[in-house]
C-alpha cells in the first residue's frame, strides 16, 4: 500500500528503474580493483618461487665483475712503460688513451749521469737512455739526467729484505750488510774541517699532510733526515723521491702514550698490554709499509718507552735487523738509551725538540741551543714536526749554519755504531 503520509500531495510515487549507464562506473572500478589484486598476487607467487629455486646470494642486486689484474687494462706493448706515479682511479692505474697508446715513443738522446754511492762516496759516470752505448755523447736534457740519478740513488738492495706474512721487511744480509749502512748518505764535511761539530736535523710526520710533505721535500736540503708515518697511501712514491734527493729516511712507529686510548697514535700501535710476540708482529706490519729506511723512531710512546718489558724486545728486534733506533727525546722517562747500550745497537737521541713551542722566534732559540750543545759535545741532534713554520725556519737556518763552522749531517752521521767482533758480526 502507498504511504500517503510520505507521498507528495496529488502525485504518485516515482518507480525506481535500473540504469546500466549509472552502474557502469562502479562495475569498472570493481573490475580494476580485482585485476590489480590478482596481478600483485601473481607477482608475489612468482617472486616466492624464484627465491626458493634460484641461488643468488646478492638478492638480485646489480654487480660488476672486474679483472684483479690492473695491468689488463693497459695494452701489452706499453705495460712496461707505465710511469710509477700514473694517475689512480679506485686504486688501479688508469689505462692510456687510445691516441696515446698508438703514438710512437719519443726517443731521447743518451745522458751522462754521475752516480754517487751513498755509503762510500764513490763517483761513477754512466750513460743512460736509448742512445747510450760506445761513442754516445752526453745528452741535452738535464731533467732526465736528474731523474735517472734520483732513481739510481733510491734503489732497494734485495739482499736486505726478508719476506714475512705482512710483506718484505729489513734484515741483515748473509754477508753482514746492514740497512743502516747501505742506505746511509755520505757525510759532507763543513768548511771548519773534519773536526767541525756535527748537527743532525730530523723532520718527522711526513706522509700525513700532502702540503706539509711537499714543502719539506722542496725546501729542506739532503742532509736533513726525514721521518715518515706508516699510514699514507702514497708512501712508495714519497720515499723514492726523498731518497732520490739524498735524504736518509726513518720509519715512525706508533707507541702507546700515557693517555691511550683517548690519545690514539693509529692502527697497529705497540701497547704495553700486549705480549712481546704480538708487539713484534705489529712491528713487522709497520716495517712492511715501505723500504729503504735507515732506522725507526718512536711516534708518541711515553708509556711504552718507559716500560722495560715492552720496549726491550722491540729494540732487540730493531738491532737484529741492522737498523738505527732514534729516540725523539719527547719523554724524559724513556729507557731507550739504556736498552740500546745493553744490546749493542746503533742509537741516537734528540737533544732538542725544535718546535716544542711552534713559534718562529722559539724555533730560532731552539736552533741556537742546538748549536751550543754541538759546540760543547761535538755533535747534537734536533728534531721537529713537518709544520710549515718549522720547515720554514729550519730551511733558513741551514743556509748559514755551515758558515759558522758546523757540519750538517744525516742521522747516521751521529748515531752510535754497534761494535763488531773479528768475524764482522755484532
Amino acid at each position: 500500500m502507498t504511504d500517503d503520509l510520505s507521498a507528495p500531495l496529488g502525485q504518485q510515487p516515482e518507480k525506481r528503474r535500473f540504469s546500466l549507464l549509472a552502474a557502469l562506473p562502479r562495475m569498472i572500478a570493481s573490475a580494476a580493483t580485482w585485476t590489480v589484486a590478482g596481478a600483485l598476487g601473481a607477482f608475489l607467487a612468482v617472486f616466492l618461487m624464484w627465491a626458493a629455486l634460484v641461488d643468488d646470494p646478492y638478492g638480485g642486486e646489480p654487480i660488476v665483475v672486474a679483472s684483479a689484474d690492473a695491468r689488463a687494462a693497459v695494452p701489452a706493448a706499453r705495460r712496461d712503460e707505465q710511469p710509477p706515479t700514473a694517475p689512480l682511479k679506485d686504486g688501479a692505474p688508469l689505462a692510456p688513451k687510445p691516441d696515446e697508446a698508438a703514438a710512437p715513443a719519443k726517443t731521447e738522446p743518451a745522458q751522462t749521469v754521475t752516480i754517487i754511492d751513498g755509503s762510500s762516496g764513490k763517483r761513477e759516470e754512466v750513460q743512460v737512455g736509448p742512445g747510450a752505448g760506445p761513442g754516445a755523447g752526453p745528452g741535452t736534457a738535464p731533467n732526465a739526467a736528474a731523474s735517472t740519478a734520483a732513481k739510481t740513488a733510491a734503489l732497494i738492495d734485495t739482499r736486505l729484505l726478508e719476506t714475512t706474512r705482512h710483506g718484505q721487511i729489513p734484515q741483515i744480509s748473509s754477508d753482514g750488510a746492514r740497512p743502516a749502512d747501505v742506505y746511509s748518505r755520505a757525510v759532507i764535511k763543513a768548511k771548519g774541517g773534519p773536526d767541525a761539530p756535527k748537527i743532525a736535523i730530523i723532520v718527522n710526520g711526513l706522509g700525513v699532510s700532502s702540503n706539509g710533505t711537499a714543502q719539506a721535500l722542496s725546501k729542506l736540503p739532503a742532509a736533513v733526515t726525514l721521518g715518515f708515518a706508516p699510514y699514507s697511501t702514497d708512501l712508495e712514491r714519497l720515499i723514492t723521491r726523498a731518497r732520490g734527493e739524498g735524504h736518509e729516511v726513518l720509519l715512525q712507529v706508533p707507541m702507546e702514550p700515557f693517555d691511550y686510548p683517548d690519545n690514539d697514535p693509529g692502527p697497529q700501535t705497540l701497547l704495553t698490554s700486549l705480549a712481546a710476540e704480538q708487539n713484534i708482529d705489529r712491528l713487522h706490519w709497520l716495517m712492511s709499509r715501505f723500504k729503504g729506511y735507515v732506522g725507526i723512531s718512536n711516534y708518541m710512546g711515553a708509556r711504552f718507552t718507559a716500560t722495560d718489558p715492552a720496549l726491550a724486545p722491540i729494540l732487540r728486534e730493531v738491532a737484529k735487523r741492522g737498523l738505527v733506533y732514534v729516540d725523539d727525546g719527547s719523554s724524559p722517562r724513556s729507557l731507550a738509551g739504556q736498552i740500546a747500550g745493553a744490546n749493542n745497537m746503533s742509537f741516537a737521541k734528540a737533544d732538542v725538540v725544535l718546535d716544542a713551542v711552534p713559534m718562529p722566534n722559539e724555533i730560532d732559540r731552539a736552533l741556537t741551543r742546538l748549536e751550543t750543545i754541538a759546540a760543547e759535545r761535538g755533535f747534537a741532534v734536533g728534531i721537529a714536526s713537518a709544520l710549515p713554520s718549522s720547515v720554514e725556519r729550519i730551511a733558513g737556518w741551514v743556509k748559514a749554519v755551515e758558515t759558522r763552522g758546523f757540519s750538517l749531517v744525516p742521522v747516521t752521521g751521529v748515531a752510535s755504531k754497534p761494535k763488531t767482533s773479528g768475524d764482522g758480526k755484532t
